[in-house]
């Protein structure tokens, strides 16, 4: 019998990738809220719900929205 060479994903690893899946909306949205509000915005707070909400619910979402907020902002 071959001892398996990598191990099996678990423990450790799989504590760091879901900290940083429960990590990333957060920042994200803490971002898009300081900046907007450092820009005047006044959905600042609708921005960084969106962001993060989205972020945290689809992930794919979340970038595409904060693209959205970065084309906007101008």
């Amino acid at each position: 019998m071959v001892p398996l060479q990598m191990g099996l994903p678990g423990g450790p690893e799989l504590l760091l990738v879901g900290l940083v899946f429960l990590i990333l909306p957060f920042v994200m949205a803490y971002w898009v809220y300081t900046d907007a509000e450092r820009r005047g915005d006044d959905r600042a707070a609708f921005w960084a719900l969106a962001v993060g909400g989205l972020t945290y619910l689809t992930g794919f979402g979340g970038f595409l929205a904060l693209a959205v907020y970065i084309w906007q902002r101008d």
